[in-house]
């Protein structure tokens, strides 16, 4: 008799769950208060609770049993901002895909760096990293790991090698992210902190988890070139399809395209930084960059639109998943005991003070992420409760979204509910146990760093 194996729920059900139990927790937790202040940063004000204001509310509310549902179109209205920008970036990025520019692009640099084993590592991480850290790119990755695969085998290096390029490039990239418009930029909106502020201390630590990722990642790749019994995966034979992978040529209309995405970028941050833009306005610059590239491109009106549609299905799932998190806060706030969980929870953060706190928010997210691998989603159900315990445990909300970041895009290659992750070790035909022994030491390296920069980032009132 075989025993079935236990398979993680689809993280809407997980969510769903979540909002469930909101509505049973508004009836067993007491109904309680914070008084609360405006304050400023950067320009930008928000709503933050007075330590040691807490309260019994004046008149207490029992919902009704169908509150729940009543409560998830609310929750979709509530999050229609982000919901519909995550469109508009779906859509743009099909655009972009159908251009052909990044697969061209990222094809071309790879074989350029195959020549030297050193620079393809390093080259490689910075590329991946890059991508997801200004664009969020992360499903995107997942035909080039053949490219990857055939490169590194070709210079006596092997699969996890290969993986291990695209994966903590791709972890760094979200980790630290610049202005990645589906986690930093939904955990600053929902914390109430300006948007993509902050970001020069997190491009520094980026290059700095940048060459631990590297030093990690290329001492392990020696260690198999110099003796290929060494490989996680040595007895495992790779796909011999990788070795026939089609070119894609760099051409005059693709870096046309990429020039294209690149001022829109910068004006896009120019704008936030100068002009207090958000989504409205980031959004439009998504949809005339969107026109550009349909245009250099030559795909006509009816191909943009299609891909455009195309691009914003994809994204479909992501925008459902913020919808139902964001759910929860509303079932939180009718019930009346969001801000008893708040206090609830920040008596052991603020014993432990204000460094301990941030680096108990980033374990926190971490575990966290493994039960909402969306980090839009994660953003959705963490930040409405970590944004006012910052206030209460001397953190600054940016140093939570910080957190946030840490706890997310980290784990997403460590944990095996992220289906980016299980995609590129089945394509690349790495079993998750052989995988988690290559990528557990980097990981432990991450934490340790990760909350001695939560720790200065305190320090420096950042």
């Amino acid at each position: 008799m075989t025993q079935a194996k236990f398979r993680v729920p689809h993280t809407l059900v997980l969510i769903f769950g979540m909002i469930l139990l909101a509505q049973v927790l508004s009836y067993v937790l007491p109904q309680g208060a914070f008084e609360r202040e405006m304050l400023s940063f950067n320009g930008n004000e928000h709503e933050a609770v007075i330590a040691g204001s807490y309260g019994d509310v004046e008149q207490t509310v029992t919902l009704d049993p169908w509150h729940a549902l009543m409560a998830i179109p609310r929750g979709f209205a509530a999050a229609q901002d982000i919901i519909f920008f995550v469109f508009i970036v779906g859509g743009a990025f099909g655009v972009f895909r159908a251009t052909g520019a990044a697969d061209a692009l990222i094809g071309s640099l790879l074989r350029k760096m195959g020549r030297r084993p050193s620079l393809l590592v390093v080259g490689g991480l910075t590329m991946f990293l890059l991508g997801s850290s200004t664009i969020g790119m992360a499903e995107e990755y997942l035909p080039f790991v053949p490219l990857l695969l055939t490169l590194c085998i070709a210079l006596g290096y092997d699969a996890v090698t290969a993986v291990g390029i695209m994966c903590v490039g791709y972890g760094v990239g979200y980790g630290t992210a610049v202005i990645n418009p589906f986690t930093v930029i939904v955990a600053q909106n929902v914390a109430g902190v300006e948007p993509s502020s902050g970001m020069t201390f997190r491009i520094i630590l980026g290059a700095v988890f940048l060459v631990v990722g590297a030093h990690h990642v290329l001492s392990y790749a020696n260690k198999v070139k110099a003796d290929p019994s060494a490989s996680l995966v040595a007895d495992i034979e790779p796909d011999p399809t990788y070795s026939q992978v089609k070119e894609t040529k760099l051409t005059t209309s693709h870096i046309i395209s990429l020039v294209a995405i690149a001022l829109s970028i910068g004006f896009l941050v120019y704008g936030i930084k100068e002009h207090q833009w958000y989504l409205v306005e980031m959004g439009a610059i998504f949809l005339g960059v969107t026109l550009v590239l349909g245009i250099i491109g030559r795909l006509g009106l009816n191909v943009t639109a299609k891909q455009f549609c195309i691009g914003a299905a994809e994204l479909t799932t992501t925008a459902l998943l913020i919808g139902f998190a964001r759910t929860i806060e509303v079932i939180l706030v009718d019930g009346q005991i969001i801000d008893t969980i708040v206090y609830g929870l920040s008596g052991p953060l603020q014993s432990m003070g204000s460094y301990l706190s941030s680096v108990g928010m980033f374990a926190v997210q971490s575990l966290c992420n493994l039960f909402i691998p969306s980090g839009s989603g994660q953003a959705y159900v963490t930040m409405p409760l970590m944004a006012p315990l910052a206030d209460l445990s001397g953190v600054s909300r940016q140093v939570a979204v910080l957190a946030y970041q840490f706890g997310d895009g980290f784990t997403n290659i460590l944990i095996p509910t992220n289906a980016v992750l299980i995609g590129i070790l089945t394509l690349a035909k790495i079993p998750y146990e052989r995988w988690l022994r290559f990528i557990l030491p980097f990981m432990i390296k991450v934490w340790i760093i990760g909350s001695v920069a939560l720790v200065i980032a305190v320090a420096i009132g950042y």
